[in-house]
C-alpha cells in the first residue's frame, strides 16, 4: 500500500520552501486516502481512551498517547517508523532523524478537540532532548472551525515575523521544527470534532534527568495523565501500576 504521496512531490522545491519558511511546511494532500480513512476509523474507536485535560488560559482538549495507540492501533507505529517517510523528512530538514525513545508518550499521539472551547494557546513545541525535535502534524478528522495559526521567524532576529493560518484537512500535513514555530489551535465550537495525529522525530534521543522530569510532569498534567506517562518507568523498575 502506498502510505503517502512523497513519490509524487517536487521534493527539491519543498526542501527550499521548508528552509525559506524557517523550518515549516504545509501540504493539504499528503496521506493516501485509504490511510486517512483508517486513521479516522481508529480515532472514533479510541474515543473511550481519550484523556481529557484542562489548563486555564492555555489549553483544553483530549489526548491519546503512543502507549495506548500501541495497544489498540499498532499500524500507526508502522507509519511512524516508515523508512520512506523518515527519508523524505530528512531530505526536507537536512538532518538525520531518529525515532523518539520508547518511553516518550509524544512519539506518536492523537489529539482531540470535541467540546466547545477545546483549543491550545500560543506555544512552541519545546524540545527537552539534547538535539532538535521535529513535529509532523497529520489531519485525521476535521468537522470543525479550528485553525492552526502560526508565526514564522519569531526567533530569527534578521527576519520579520510572518503570520499565517491553515485549516488542515484530513490527510494534510504540517512539518516543522517545534522550537522555531510559534503556533496555536483556535477554539472549537459546539458539536464540532477535530482530531490530529502527531509524530515526533529527534536528532539526538538523549535527555538530561532534570529535563526528563520537567517533560514528564508537563505531559502528565497537560496531556496524557500520570498513569500513561509513568507506566513505562514502573515497568522498568518492576512496579505494577
Amino acid at each position: 500500500m502506498m502510505l503517502t504521496r512523497t513519490g509524487a512531490l517536487d521534493n527539491a522545491a519543498l526542501s527550499a520552501s521548508f528552509a525559506g519558511q524557517g523550518a515549516f511546511l504545509y501540504l493539504d494532500d499528503f496521506l493516501a486516502p485509504e490511510v486517512t480513512a483508517q486513521l479516522a476509523h481508529t480515532a472514533h474507536a479510541l474515543l473511550g481512551e481519550v484523556n481529557r485535560n484542562y489548563l486555564p488560559g492555555h489549553k483544553q482538549g483530549g489526548s491519546v498517547s503512543r502507549h495506548t495507540i500501541d495497544q489498540f492501533a499498532p499500524f500507526i507505529a508502522e507509519l511512524y517508523r516508515s523508512p520512506g517517510l523518515i527519508a523524505w523528512l530528512e531530505k526536507l530538514s537536512g538532518d538525520t532523524l531518529q525515532l523518539s525513545p520508547a518511553d516518550d508518550p509524544h512519539a506518536y499521539a492523537l489529539y482531540y478537540y470535541t467540546r466547545a472551547g477545546d483549543h491550545i494557546g500560543w506555544h512552541y513545541d519545546t524540545s527537552y532532548y539534547d538535539g532538535r525535535r521535529y513535529t509532523v502534524l497529520l489531519g485525521v478528522i476535521d468537522q470543525s472551525s479550528c485553525r492552526l495559526d502560526y508565526e514564522l521567524h519569531t526567533r530569527d532576529p534578521d527576519r520579520p515575523d510572518e503570520p499565517g493560518s491553515v485549516q488542515i484537512p484530513p490527510g494534510g500535513l504540517v512539518f516543522f521544527d517545534g522550537d522555531k514555530l510559534r503556533h496555536r489551535i483556535t477554539p472549537a465550537a459546539a458539536n464540532e470534532m477535530r482530531v490530529s495525529l502527531t509524530f515526533e522525530y529527534v536528532t539526538h534521543p538523549t535527555m538530561r534527568p532534570w529535563r526528563r522530569f520537567i517533560s514528564n510532569m508537563k505531559d502528565a498534567i497537560a496531556y496524557f495523565g500520570f498513569r500513561q506517562v509513568f507506566r513505562q518507568f514502573g515497568k522498568r523498575r518492576g512496579v505494577h501500576t
